[in-house]
This record gives structure tokens, sequence and C-alpha cells, in this order.
């Protein structure tokens, strides 16, 4: 286990919603000591030390981050992601790494690079000065076996986690960082970087991983050790939860932010569903299409009643969910263990057939749909005005769409930006 170091342990900005990008900096930034850990599972050093994982920060010395000439070319996006209550998103590149906000749409800043630049994950804090950054590319910034502290406020990595295989993804709460490797996950403690847990997982490529964001117990989602099956960790009730979600690998999932609420998807891609974390209950089943599809990602409104999913089929859907998160024990609730089962009588007007039409027929469909171009890489999450969902593209695609809660079909369009553009486009 990884264990602090024996000197002054660091003094960590308070990783605090309420400090923003554009504020002053935290009191506290300008003592913070610098800090590396190396996890359990990475080669002991020579000669033995009382703490053996802790080591010195080679980023102790500010960076310079030059300004990237006018006559550069657009960069090559390696990363995307929302903060935790999608008012920003996060895009790593081979310069470098861009924050910005969503509505209104703005950059908020740039962090480019002169030696390699390649940064291949950024995880914000919601609006906080510090992210978690790995590399990423054929030239990374750092190597890809590590977690970067990034402190903005002053333009240097403050800390970070070694591994012995390559970073897959982070997530961070206030209180955690939760580090995803391709079969094993790490739990750390953010005040001071003590590894609390670690499980294992079947191989997870993609770093799929989910942490409920409300102030109190973590709930923590991530792949079992089966195929299809998910993981459910209540750090609070000190339970774990196995759920049986799908017959093939998992390819997507989200949480709510009290993580009372699971939607999945399979490599299949054609149907999602929701469970209840605590219990396991299947609550709910929605279908996307009837072709197979890779799903992108999965995302639910604030008070999750809406759904949205984007896929490689170029059409991002949003779903009308049925349940909330006392559902569970309800009669349109049914066990993990029988997937089979219609969900709610009230679902379909073919309901009085169901069981003699296959399963197809009696489908809830999304209520609400938005064409993209099919084959690119989008990722959804829902606005903060009302009724609105913004998509990220891996093109640099920004849009901004309101659907109609209550006649549905095509979305429309309201914003529209290329976010990769020259900084003369802003």
């Amino acid at each position: 286990m990884a264990t602090l170091s024996a000197f002054a342990p660091p003094s960590w900005p308070d990783p605090n919603s309420n400090a923003t990008f554009l504020s002053e900096a935290i009191d506290d930034t300008s003592s913070v000591a610098d800090s590396s850990m190396t996890a359990d599972d990475h080669a002991p050093q020579s000669p033995p030390d009382p703490n053996p994982n802790v080591h010195s920060n080679p980023f102790s010395v500010p960076q310079e981050l030059p300004t990237p000439p006018a006559s550069r070319s657009p960069p090559s996006l390696f990363h995307l992601s929302f903060n935790q209550d999608h008012a920003c998103f996060a895009a790593g590149t081979d310069h470098g790494f861009r924050i910005y906000n969503c509505d209104p749409f703005r950059e908020l800043f740039r962090r480019d690079f002169d030696n390699g630049g390649g940064i291949g994950v950024v995880e914000m804090l919601f609006r906080c000065n510090i992210l978690a950054i790995v590399g990423g590319g054929p030239d990374p910034q750092y190597p890809t076996n590590k977690v970067m502290i990034w402190d903005d406020h002053q333009g240097r990595c403050i800390g970070e986690l070694s591994f012995r295989s390559v970073v897959r993804s982070v997530r961070l709460r206030r209180d955690r960082i939760v580090v995803v490797l391709e079969q094993k996950i790490y739990v750390y403690n953010f005040a001071d970087l003590k590894l609390l847990h670690q499980i294992e997982t079947i191989a997870n490529p993609k770093g799929l991983c989910a942490v409920s964001q409300v102030a109190g117990s973590l709930v923590l989602v991530c792949p079992g050790l089966q195929k299809g099956q998910v993981r459910v960790e209540h750090y609070g009730s000190k339970r774990t939860k196995f759920i049986m979600a799908h017959d093939s690998r998992l390819a997507c999932f989200a949480l709510t932010p009290d993580g009372q609420l699971l939607a999945t998807s399979s490599n299949k891609g054609t149907l999602v569903r929701i469970f209840n974390t605590l219990d396991g209950t299947l609550l709910q089943e929605v279908r996307r299409g009837a072709d197979r599809a890779e799903i992108y990602s999965l995302a639910f409104s604030s008070t999750a009643q809406w759904l949205a999913v984007s896929s490689d089929k170029g059409t991002v859907h949003v779903f009308n969910l049925k349940v909330n998160s006392g559902s569970s024990g309800n009669e349109n609730s049914r066990t993990a263990s029988d997937p089979n089962l219609a969900v709610s009588s009230s679902n379909s007007s073919l309901s009085f057939i169901r069981g003699v039409l296959p399963k197809y027929f009696s489908s809830e469909w999304s209520v609400a749909q938005f064409r993209l171009l099919e084959g690119s890489q989008y990722i959804v999450a829902f606005g903060h005005q009302k009724n609105t969902v913004v998509i990220l593209g891996m093109d640099g695609s920004f849009y901004r769409c309101e659907f109609d809660p209550v006649n549905g079909g095509e979305m429309t369009q309201l914003e529209y930006h290329n976010f990769l553009k020259p900084e003369e486009a802003f």
C-alpha cells in the first residue's frame, strides 16, 4: 500500500467547487509541498525504505508554458470529457490541454507544451484549479503510466501517482482520486494521496468507472470480474453489490450524482438498462435501435427524468425515464436476474400480446433525437438550461440543442462552434 512520506505531508489546495479557475488563487496554494506516490504494484525501490513508494516530484520547478505560434495548425484531439456538473469540458490534445465553458460557450484557458505535449486524459474537479492529467498520443507530455496532479494557479504539477501499467482513466471527487488501470482500480484519499482501496476488474481497456458526486459517502461503479457484470461499491455502508447487467461485454455506463441510479449498455449497443444500485433491481429498459452500435456516452439529467445516449450511428437519443432514486420495489421494477421480462404493462400499447411478439415490438424508444455525422465520436450531457443537451465531437464540434419534452421528435439546434479553430475564432 502506498504510504505517506516521512517528511511533512503536502498541504494540498482545498478541492471545493467554489474555487474557480478565474478566481483568486486558493490561500494555501503557495505553500503546497510537492508530493509523488507510487501504487503498490510498482516495483519496490532499493535500498529498503520505510516509505518505498514515495519519492520527490521531478516537476518541482514551474514549467514555462509558451504561447503557440499563430501559424500552428489545429491540434489533434486525444480526449474529451465533461466536468462533474457538465458546466465545463476539457480537451486533451497533441499540444496540451484546454478548458471550455458550456453556457455560454467560451474557452476558459489552454496550456500548450513545447516538448511533446500530448495529453490523453484530463479530469476536472468541478471548476477548481486542480486537474488530473495523463500523457497520451505518440509524443506524450508525461508518461502514460503516471497521473499528474496539476495546479493551474501555480501552472505546474504538484504531485504524481505512478503505476506499472498504462492509466486508462481518472475520476475525481472533492475527497477522492480514483485511478483506473486495465485490470485494477485504485482509490486514494484526496487530502494526502493515501491509498484506501484496490479493486480487481475484468479487462477494462476503456477505463470504465463512475463515482457519485453528492457530498457524503462514495458510491463507485466499475466492471466486475465477469463479462457483462457491474460491481457497485457503497463505501458508506461498506457493501459491495454485483449486478449481471448484460450478457455481453460492457460498453458504457453512467451514474446519477447521488449514486442511486445506474444506466448501462453492452457492446451490442441496442439496449440501455437502468438499475437501482442499492439492491440491483432493474427498473427500466430502453432501446436505442435494432442494429448493433458502439455506445460512446450515457448521461442522466439532473433530476434523473431524462437519459441521453450517443453512439457511432450518428444520432443522439433522449429517453424519458419512469424511475427515480427511491423507486426500487415498485410495480415497474424487476430483478436483474431475469432481464427478459417486460418492464411495465404501461410501457407499450402492445403489452396485451407481450410474450407473443418479439421483445423488439414492445420496446421503449427515445422521445427526441438529434442527427449527426455517422461514424464520428460524440459525447453528450444535459445543459443547465431546461430541456437542452450539449454534444461534443472528437472533430471539435460543439452543439447545444433543445428537445420538446411533450411532443418529442427532432431536437432544435441552438448553437454550434468548432472549438479546435485557431485562437482568432473566439
